[in-house]
């Protein structure tokens, strides 16, 4: 059985960490590479750092702020916000990143996918969905969750699975930051549909929520950013509760 991974995500605004409830009402969260450093440290498997503003300000994800990641953390870390092109990628990755992750760009130009699959390998993409229930049926939303589109979620996580994404980076935006706990029905849906790693993202308030989320929502990670960042939640314990309560995890 593969473990499960436990994945702080920062989200990026003018360099600093910053987070909110729905996608709105940002609050300061501190400063990006030392919060990176603090969670490599205590054990998170990987770490994401998406520049939330950066596709909706038509500008590109900071290369600076992934060179100081890169050398402050020995852990795998994706980077998204404003990647659009092959160079883009390029640049990321010489930077220092391991994977990237991509939204907006792949809504808007699909065949981006299978262009970056090829010339990186699906073991560097990420395709980033972010959803939302519209009377009852889920919707991606692009520009940082902004834009809604009238593409289905089960749909698209399917297409670009198919074109080559080798991971699905699933937000729900109903949950995100009300710590109510994770969108399992969707994301259990979409994990048992594909053959590629699911990382559930949004909702997460308490250690159970986690558990479910593995559990019911069948995810292979998930993410959270505001429980660690506000130390409502210690890493470490997390992982122990995890491991204690039968799922299979690295401590």
């Amino acid at each position: 059985m593969l473990t499960k991974r436990i994945i702080p995500c920062l989200d990026i605004k003018e360099g600093r960490t910053v987070k909110g409830v729905n996608f709105v009402e940002l609050r300061d969260a501190g400063d990006p590479v030392e919060l990176g450093k603090i969670y490599a440290d205590e054990g998170a498997d990987e770490l994401v750092f998406l520049d939330i503003t950066a596709t909706v300000e038509k500008r590109k994800t900071l290369v600076a702020l992934v060179t100081k990641v890169a050398k402050t953390v020995n852990i795998p870390f994706t980077v998204g916000g404003g990647i659009s092109t092959v160079d883009d990628i390029k640049a990321l990755l010489n930077a220092g990143a391991d994977k990237i992750s991509i939204n907006s760009a792949a809504v808007k130009k699909p065949g981006i996918v299978d262009e970056m699959a090829r010339e990186f390998g699906s073991q560097c993409i990420v395709v980033a969905i972010d959803t939302k229930s519209l009377d009852g049926v889920d919707f991606v939303h692009t520009h940082g969750g902004r834009k809604p589109t009238l593409i289905q979620t089960q749909k698209w996580a399917k297409e670009v699975a198919e074109r080559g994404a080798g991971e699905i980076l699933l937000t729900s935006m109903d949950h995100d930051g009300v710590k109510n706990g994770f969108a399992n029905e969707i994301t259990g849906e979409i994990s048992s549909m594909l053959s590629i790693p699911v990382i559930a993202s949004g909702g997460a308030g308490n250690m159970q929520h986690f558990k479910d989320v593995f559990n019911a929502g069948k995810a292979d990670a998930a993410l959270a950013a505001s429980i660690f960042h506000f130390k409502e939640i210690p890493i470490p314990e997390l992982k122990k509760y995890l491991q204690a309560e039968g799922i299979s995890i690295r401590l």
